[in-house]
């Protein structure tokens, strides 16, 4: 029993690990750093060593504080970390028992894609900007990925043109809205990010991201002017509800394209 559940342990490490370098790199960015050298504490400056930078552990084990400043740790970084753990192994759940080389590569794909959305999902949530030099390079590995590896048992022309017929319609749908309301009801980033959306999701299921996105986006804007913490006025990102869109419809669409097939044309 433990040897089945022993690659699913070291998966949800590897993603507590890619977790704790995504927060570096989202601060970064934030920062307009490289990523060359060492990690800092965001207040003193001082190197954390290797006994600071456990995942999660670390912060828990310091009591959220810096070991060197004690000043208090955002908790951003375990959150992130543990999200990243979790959705790993729900990636690789996906693709169990993996037995071909294209299942191993698109596991690959699928983590370094959801590392991305990761990145932007915080990155838009704290700034209100999706950063194009993380977008970009994802949009371009799934335009790589589309071409070269073909979904098991579809035609290529069939794959690909449902593929570009998702990004074209997800993008085209946000760029009339950008358009028609000159940027002031939907940024131009979430345009892009709709391009990758489609790349990654295909039909149906980026239909079924776009619907959650607005759906849970509607209750929190609802929620939020109910507590009076926003207006009609107010700026909301729209770009994290677009990516927990995207998760839930790459994790679970085909269950949810299934079930409104279901309860509405049966």
């Amino acid at each position: 029993m433990f040897i089945e559940f022993l690659p699913y342990f070291f998966v949800f490490i590897f993603g507590l690990c890619i977790g704790s370098f995504l927060n570096c790199v989202i601060y970064r960015l934030e920062q307009k750093k490289s990523l060359k050298g060492r990690s800092f504490c965001p207040h003193c400056k001082h190197k954390l060593f290797w006994q600071d930078l456990f995942p999660v552990f670390s912060f828990l084990l310091l009591g959220g504080r810096c070991r060197y400043c004690k000043k208090s740790i955002s908790w951003q970084y375990p959150i992130v970390e543990l999200f990243t753990g979790i959705l790993f192994i729900l990636v690789f759940s996906l693709a169990c028992p993996m037995s071909t080389l294209y299942q191993y590569i698109s596991v690959l794909y699928l983590f370094y894609i959801s590392s991305a959305l990761i990145v932007i999902f915080v990155y838009d949530l704290k700034h209100y900007i999706i950063p194009d030099k993380v977008l970009f390079p994802a949009i371009i590995t799934a335009l790589i990925y589309n071409f070269i590896l073909l979904l098991p048992g579809a035609e290529p022309a069939q794959h690909m043109f449902y593929t570009f017929l998702a990004a074209i319609i997800a993008s085209g749908f946000f760029l009339i809205i950008f358009l028609i309301s000159k940027g002031k009801w939907m940024g131009f980033g979430d345009v892009k990010l709709a391009v990758l959306m489609g790349l990654l999701l295909g039909l149906p299921n980026v239909l079924a991201a776009l619907f959650l996105a607005f759906f849970f986006g509607a209750i929190i804007g609802i929620i939020l002017m109910v507590f009076k913490k926003k207006s009609l006025k107010s700026e909301i990102p729209f770009g994290p509800f677009l990516i927990f869109g995207t998760f839930m419809a790459m994790l679970y669409g085909n269950q949810m394209v299934q079930w409104y097939m279901h309860l509405f044309l049966i």
